[in-house]
């Protein structure tokens, strides 16, 4: 095929050197994609589904990249060999085989071009551009006037305009169209050419080069598409993070200042509860804190947590939380209050494991009546010293059908802390558990001791543990005996 001479400048073609350097570069990233997409490709859910497919379309640009600039390296492609056989083509990037996910004789199908003379009638393609088509070289080029039977019928009228805007008005050829192989298949092409003028300003020649883009528009459109999927879970899950924050903030009590129960009478309980979320980013989980002062005078405390996160462990906590007042009002003592928790999970229609501490306290006799479900005992301070109370019989809630759960006992003395907590509080460590947070919790107990309100005692166990970042997010409540 001829050079090609522009509307209104020569061909400059580009220096071998330049061109050598861009071929290593585009390898360099190449090789550096492909290390990037063995990072994606265990990605799971929409986000990692989002970054595969951006890896791939990246792939599909990065080989087009290597098609163009080997071309520019090698020069115009020869015309297809008059009896039909294919010529070879060594990979200008020094592959023996394939390249990546693209074998070099697919890349090499993906970019063709064609001349028509318009003064002599005659056509040249090159062999690429018949490949792309599907047609057999010995069948020869297609006149310019048959170029649009092979579209899409769709798309014939786009070809139409720009070819007549070529032709007759000089513009350049730039468009995107479908066409229909022999074989059955389509393929998306994108084409772009120039006329060529002769002396009297009159179009002589007009040619165009066809790149096949169909991978690269199906990688464009899977990004679209993981995107728009991506967006829309985001936007779901923050819908679900607010609806949790409104229902967790509906449901927990609010106390701004310590609260005392029951109001001016001795030995009653001054308490103070705090929510911290998770400094991780996970969402809001089923933990609750409650303190209540029940008709016969004695005060429910309980603190408990549902496995889960979201709007469904929020409006399970909900549930539990309005279960334990509701029973704790009707007198149900703490360990049958538990065997009925046990109950409410089972029948629920969303299974879920919690864990949960009730404690009942008597300002008169000042003993604290207390049952367990899998959770961490309350923890009480003493005159400067700090114990876990031993904990009676009780699994997790929703772990065993017709469990029985235990009931404890202890005497309260004026001045006593008790702190009750969820397991988010505290950082876990495979080897060590709970144990080592639960020792720096233990020894707060100077300064527990030594406060003058719950509200103070809640401060500093807040200060202690809030500032390093929960395991999760956590509850803790602390109720201090008054004189």
């Amino acid at each position: 095929m001829p050079s090609h001479l522009y509307a209104d400048r020569p061909a400059q073609p580009p220096e071998p050197a330049s061109v050598d350097a861009l071929i290593s570069q585009a390898r360099r990233l190449r090789g550096g994609l492909d290390a990037v997409r063995r990072d994606t490709a265990a990605g799971d859910g929409v986000q990692g589904r989002w970054q595969r497919a951006l890896c791939d379309l990246a792939v599909h640009q990065l080989d087009d990249l290597y098609d163009q600039l080997g071309q520019l390296k090698k020069g115009l492609p020869p015309p297809a060999a008059s009896d039909g056989r294919a010529q070879e083509h060594p990979d200008p990037y020094g592959n023996a085989g394939t390249d990546g996910a693209v074998g070099a004789g697919d890349r090499h199908t993906r970019i063709g071009s064609a001349e028509w003379n318009l003064l002599t009638d005659e056509v040249s393609w090159s062999e690429e551009l018949f490949r792309i088509f599907g047609r057999s070289p010995a069948a020869g080029p297609l006149p310019l006037d048959e170029l649009g039977s092979t579209l899409f019928s769709e798309d014939q009228p786009l070809l139409t305009a720009m070819l007549t805007a070529c032709l007759v008005d000089g513009k350049p050829l730039d468009g995107e169209f479908r066409i229909v192989r022999p074989d059955g298949r389509v393929r998306t092409l994108h084409m772009r050419g120039e006329p060529v003028l002769d002396a009297d300003g009159c179009t002589a020649t007009m040619w165009a080069v066809f790149r096949d883009v169909g991978e690269l528009r199906r990688s464009r459109r899977a990004v679209h598409d993981s995107r728009e999927s991506l967006r829309h879970s985001r936007e779901i899950a923050r819908t679900e993070h607010r609806l949790a924050v409104e229902l967790q903030e509906a449901v927990l009590p609010r106390w701004r200042t310590s609260l005392r129960l029951p109001h001016d009478s001795a030995g009653s309980l001054d308490v103070a509860s705090h929510y911290l979320p998770s400094t991780a980013g996970t969402p809001i989980g089923g933990d609750w804190y409650d303190a209540l002062q029940l008709p016969d005078g004695r005060t429910l405390l309980t603190v408990g947590d549902l496995t889960g996160h979201g709007v469904t462990a929020t409006s399970g906590m909900a549930m539990m939380l309005g279960a334990l007042r509701g029973m704790a009002m009707a007198g149900i003592e703490p360990g049958p209050m538990m065997g009925w928790l046990n109950r409410l999970l089972e029948a629920s229609v969303q299974p879920a494991l919690g864990s949960a501490v009730c404690c009942r306290y008597d300002p008169g006799s000042r003993v604290l009546s207390w049952a367990q479900a899998g959770h961490p005992a309350p923890l009480l301070f003493r005159a400067g010293t700090g114990r876990a109370l031993t904990p009676p019989e009780g699994v997790l809630l929703g772990a065993t059908s017709g469990a029985a759960y235990g009931q404890a006992e202890e005497r309260l003395q004026a001045g006593d802390v008790l702190v009750l907590h969820t397991d988010g509080l505290l950082p876990y460590d495979v080897g060590l558990g709970r144990s080592e947070g639960t020792e720096r919790l233990l020894a707060l107990a100077p300064r527990l001791s030594a406060a003058r309100s719950a509200q103070d005692c809640l401060r500093t166990v807040v200060e202690e543990f809030g500032g390093d970042g929960c395991a999760g997010d956590a509850c803790v409540l602390v109720a201090r005996i008054g004189t």
